[in-house]
């Protein structure tokens, strides 16, 4: 049984939580609240020394962390990772979009509207947050005038992973209405077997 330490209000552990109830496999969480400070401590340190979450540790002691890397080898073998390789790097491509191109800016925005107070500072990046993730909400709504998921053409960890945040961008101020296809999609995913929702 693997062990998960995450904070569960985060998209990218939730990545993690999604996949491993879609495949039924059981697992252990350790609730580890990064906005407290519980990722800097000696111990979680020791385990990952980049201090952050999600991180996947499993029962011989090897560990995994950084959340797309964990759902590319808990799928390994399944529907959710494809076995071509063009279709597996498609999948990679989108991955690989979402963390430099669609995290940074939607689930900052997130960030600093739900956990930062009014006056803070770093409210002044909203209106560059907005624009970026914006860019990256668009490119995705084009994407699926011709197909229906992100994996290669069929629902797996691409999808996965861009659902996390897309999900609840509304929390970072994005208003998903101007995003229809998007709209769509994240109902087809929520259609999935096995499917859970974050907990907030």
């Amino acid at each position: 049984m693997p062990t998960v330490y995450g904070l569960r209000s985060s998209g990218n552990c939730y990545k993690v939580q999604l996949l491993l109830e879609m495949l039924g496999k059981s697992y252990r969480w350790i609730d580890t609240d990064s906005t407290r400070g519980a990722t800097r401590t000696e111990t979680y340190l020791s385990l990952n020394p980049n201090g952050k979450v999600p991180l996947l540790v499993l029962d011989d002691g090897r560990r995994l962390a950084e959340s797309n890397a964990i759902l590319c080898y808990l799928a390994e073998g399944s529907p959710y990772l494809p076995a071509t390789s063009w279709d597996r790097a498609r999948t990679l491509q989108w991955l690989f979009f979402e963390q430099y191109s669609h995290e940074p800016y939607i689930a900052v925005a997130r960030f600093v509207r739900r956990w930062l107070p009014e006056t803070h500072e770093r409210q002044a990046e909203l209106p560059r947050l907005h624009e970026r993730g914006a860019n990256a909400l668009d490119v995705m709504e084009d994407h699926l005038a011709s197909e229906a998921f992100f994996s290669g053409g069929v629902f797996g960890v691409a999808d996965i992973a861009l659902f996390a945040y897309t999900h609840c961008a509304a929390d970072g101020g994005f208003d998903l209405s101007r995003w229809p296809r998007i709209g769509a999609w994240l109902e087809r995913v929520r259609a999935q077997p096995g499917f859970s929702p974050m907990i907030a």
